[in-house]
């Protein structure tokens, strides 16, 4: 139904106005028990293959929301009901950020991907920080903090990943330290090796209540990704990385080059990212002996992808663009999945297909 009526209708709208309307449809539907319950009957799927734990979590399956999605914390009791295993809002910064001006994000349907320059809109870490303390989930909960979107100084922007990062850790099962948004002020200055040591110097001495995850973009060469393992390695309150976030690279892309270039700001989802994501999955995992727990996002759209991750090193995936193609139904689609490609290779649990094909 999906694909035939409701998809159609809403790749008419603009994109920014339909996630919109789905983020209050699905905020109202998880305080209507009727209803909420209804959606989970449908969509949900649970399996003792498809449990795990890690990072000291207990994760019903593996299959996660993306940051980007969830920016104010508004969907944690709707997630759930849709069959994702855990959820990560956010990117929230110490400041409130309007993000950029709209429109400022793009659907590419014949690369199944968007151009997203949302700029990092959110409500602030001191206002989402009591909404994350008032609600809970029954799914872990991570918390994205990113760099507030102003410019300012580079002891100023460690100050202000500093302020977010002690407003919001301990709030969620996990807290992801974003450096690698491709669509703020200073574009990336933070996922460069360099900068990430300082940045991670600087915060060494925070007080660190739940495990973290740092999140890189996917543009790294082989060289960069060691640099970046061997930075995370000298920090051992770090506990993993997200590969990845969004792409700048837009070289093989089937959208004409007349709307690319009149778009040329924001990063790419979807399919593009994920033949730049996977092969630093395999080298993370391959460098650290499986010792950093990697989270693979980027271009899942079926149950194939995200097994692939899976096998590679990931120990959870996340994804958003995928959901947004193919609705609501991929997450319990990718679940039932991933415990038929189980079953075809012998494993008995999905900790068991980590690294599989590394």
């Amino acid at each position: 139904m999906y694909a035939k009526i409701i998809k159609p209708v809403l790749f008419r709208l603009e994109p920014e106005k339909v996630h919109d309307l789905v983020t209050s449809l699905g905020e109202a539907v998880s305080h209507a028990g009727i209803m909420n319950s209804a959606v989970k009957a449908m969509y949900s799927y649970n399996h003792p293959m498809l449990e795990s734990e890690v990072m000291g979590i207990r994760f019903r399956n593996p299959v996660g929301l993306a940051a980007g999605f969830d920016k104010n914390a508004r969907l944690m009791g709707f997630m759930p009901s849709i069959g994702f295993g855990f959820e990560e809002v956010g990117s929230i910064t110490a400041e409130p950020c309007k993000g950029n001006p709209r429109p400022r994000l793009w659907r590419l349907p014949a690369d199944r991907a968007l151009i997203v320059n949302y700029g990092l809109a959110n409500m602030g870490a001191k206002v989402l920080a009591e909404k994350l303390k008032e609600r809970g989930s029954s799914i872990p909960i991570g918390i994205s903090v990113a760099k507030t979107n102003d410019d300012m100084t580079e002891e100023q922007a460690i100050e202000d990943y500093k302020k977010a990062y002690a407003l919001l850790d301990g709030l969620g099962g996990y807290t992801a330290v974003n450096v690698s948004c491709p669509n703020t002020s200073d574009g990336q200055t933070w996922c460069y090796p360099g900068n990430m040591r300082k940045l991670l110097n600087a915060m060494k001495g925070l007080p660190h209540k739940k495990p973290v995850l740092v999140k890189i973009k996917p543009d790294h060469s082989l060289d960069e990704m060691d640099e970046i393992v061997s930075v995370l390695k000298q920090h051992r309150w770090v506990n993993g990385i997200i590969i990845s976030n969004l792409t700048r690279h837009r070289e093989g892309l089937k959208a004409s080059s007349r709307f690319l270039q009149a778009h040329p700001q924001g990063g790419i989802s979807g399919k593009p990212v994920e033949h730049l994501a996977e092969p630093l999955i395999r080298y993370a995992y391959h460098r650290t002996k499986g010792k950093l727990v990697i989270v693979g996002c980027g271009g899942i759209f079926s149950a194939e992808d995200a097994y692939r991750k899976i096998k590679l090193g990931s120990s959870l995936v996340q994804l958003i663009t995928g959901m947004i193609y193919k609705g609501p139904g991929l997450i319990k689609e990718i679940n039932k999945g991933l415990v038929r490609l189980m079953k075809a290779d012998g494993y008995r649990n999905i900790s068991e297909a980590i690294g599989a094909n590394n």
